[in-house]
């Protein structure tokens, strides 16, 4: 395995590490801001399982090997 394809290697494995935290975040936020908008509290609870969804579907994506 060449230097540089092990870094690549390495550098997408680091970003598929933070890939699901990040839409989980992502999904909460938007949701929590959403419901200070409209005065709700079940936009929250929305967003993050499609945040979380989200991060799965792109993890399955990203580690499928028939890519």
């Amino acid at each position: 395995m060449p230097k540089d394809n092990q870094w690549q290697q390495y550098g997408k494995y680091i970003g598929l590490a933070f890939m699901l935290p990040s839409c989980t975040l992502v999904g909460y936020a938007i949701g929590y801001f959403l419901d200070k908008a409209f005065g709700t509290h079940f936009l929250t609870l929305i967003f993050l399982v499609l945040g979380i969804a989200a991060g799965f579907i792109e993890l399955i994506r990203e580690t499928r090997p028939d890519k």
